[in-house]
């Protein structure tokens, strides 16, 4: 291990701090990268830009595998902004309510599309809330739970899926550390095998249907208003609706998309085989291209948009990801410049003297959550702390695994918990309630979960056994029903 010292941290501490800050990683980022090039090459402002791009940007666009990325996350882009844009998602809400006639169904139906519409986290609330709506008044369920359900079906289910736009960037995140470490795993087997240790977004997303069914809420949700009025002072995003859209404008898409995927990719081996990285990500981007190119032909067919306004939204929601693709390159930077400082062999060196390494899923999962409720951001989150506790669950042996499954449910615990999150921010808008009362009935359920999950990592850090999960789940069921008894009895 190199030796190092507490300075090799600045660029990090930088990126971080301003991070907070600013409330923008994109910034905090920059100028943490900005930092640690003068460190290296201890040249003046102008020279240190000169290098930045030279060494440290130019490099990051030049490589396969990265461009690949950057490539891939413009094509989900595209397809995204074609369904939100489709009615299809509106349509196919519609078609589920016309079954719905109590409460719990109501409840059922709002978890059900939001776990189906997945394909993009921030497209959730605005199409699942506003169509719910007129349901959840005529059954008397308040506002806030229904921007408390498509929270939790919207980051919480993303994050447990690889080959969207949250996948595809926790992936490039973990493959430049893996190789950085010459481990030969590809990214797609680690991120699958992190899974079963996400125990935040599996908490969140079983919340909902552990509720309904057991009738049960408590904290200030227990207090809203059954019959709440639509608040006037909350601008609800009009989500696009046309009469002649239909729900096969979201399922035909995604099915033929999972159609071309394995066509590509199971010649090759896929899913019991590993599969190089460069074939997931074009088996991937041509899947995705395949399901916009029918999406575009079903909109024209039914009358929905014509080719030439199609194609105009598809680019526009390519150039939408230019931010995402900005972040990547930066943390990918940033993590290149930490390395050439010795920033993670002094940390691993810190850690392997005063931290057991079971303990070191508890440290990253407290730390995501802390850096991811005061910025709002989990993807900044994730550029931040995976580059950092990668490397040194490597150096401590510690369980890898868990330790990423430890970061990404604190990023989202964060996220879950924060007022200033984009997620919170457009859920309370699709549901139609104010971000803050959405906050504070949302908050109790989300430390509930949190405290769930980080007694989860205690024993995953020791044992590695992915079954917790189940464990977690069923403590989750045991608490609420206790929980339940105790506040009834009171």
């Amino acid at each position: 291990m190199t030796e190092t010292d507490l300075s090799s941290l600045v660029p990090i501490a930088i990126a971080l701090c301003l991070s907070l800050f600013t409330r923008n990683v994109i910034i905090g980022l920059f100028c943490g990268v900005f930092s640690g090039v003068i460190m290296i090459n201890g040249s003046e402002p102008l020279n240190a830009m000169s290098f930045m791009v030279k060494d440290h940007l130019v490099p990051q666009l030049t490589d396969s595998y990265k461009a690949g990325v950057i490539v891939l996350l413009m094509f989900i882009g595209g397809f995204v902004s074609l369904v939100e844009n489709s009615g299809g998602g509106s349509s196919f809400a519609g078609a589920i309510n016309r079954w719905v006639k109590k409460p719990i169904q109501a409840q059922f139906a709002a978890w059900f599309a939001g776990i189906v519409i997945f394909f993009s986290d921030l497209g959730t609330p605005l199409i699942v809330g506003p169509v719910f709506q007129p349901l959840m008044d005529k059954l008397a369920i308040s506002r806030q739970k229904l921007a408390f359900i498509i929270d939790s079906t919207a980051s919480p289910v993303a994050i447990l899926i690889p080959f969207i736009g949250w996948g595809v960037y926790i992936m490039s995140l973990i493959n430049i550390e893996y190789k950085a470490l010459g481990i030969t795993e590809s990214e797609f087997s680690v991120f699958v095998n992190a899974i079963p240790f996400q125990f935040y977004a599996w908490l969140a997303v079983f919340m909902v249907p552990i509720l309904a069914v057991l009738k049960f809420d408590f904290g200030p949700m227990a207090k809203t208003s059954t019959n709440i009025e639509k608040d006037s002072t909350v601008e609800v995003k009009k989500i696009f609706n046309h009469p002649n859209a239909k729900p096969i404008l979201v399922w035909l898409p995604l099915l033929i998309m999972a159609l071309v995927l394995c066509f590509l990719l199971v010649p090759l081996g896929f899913p019991f085989k590993q599969v190089s990285g460069n074939d997931f990500r074009a088996g991937l981007s041509t899947a995705y291209f395949t399901a916009a190119a029918m999406i575009i032909a079903l909109m024209s067919i039914y009358k929905v948009r014509t080719v030439l306004n199609s194609i105009n939204i598809y680019l526009k929601g390519m150039s939408g990801m230019t931010s995402v693709a900005i972040t990547l390159i930066l943390a990918w930077a940033l993590s290149d410049v930490g390395k050439a400082l010795g920033a993670a062999d002094y940390i691993a060196s810190v850690v392997e003297t005063s931290l057991s390494p079971w303990l070191f899923p508890i440290v990253s999962f407290i730390l995501a959550a802390i850096i991811s409720f005061a910025t709002g951001s989990s993807w900044g989150t994730f550029a931040i702390m995976l580059p950092l506790v990668i490397p040194t669950a490597a150096y401590i042996d510690a369980e890898m695994y868990v330790c990423i499954g430890a970061v990404l449910s604190g990023g989202l615990f964060g996220d879950h918990s924060s007022p200033i999150s984009e997620t919170t921010i457009l859920s309370s808008s699709g549901a139609g309630c104010t971000p803050l009362e959405h906050f504070r009935t949302q908050l109790p359920y989300a430390i509930f979960n949190g405290a769930i999950s980080l007694l989860a990592f205690t024993f995953a850090g020791i044992t590695g056994w992915t079954w917790i999960v189940l464990v977690a789940i069923a403590l989750q069921i045991f608490g609420l029903m206790a929980l339940k008894r105790f506040l009834h009895t009171r």
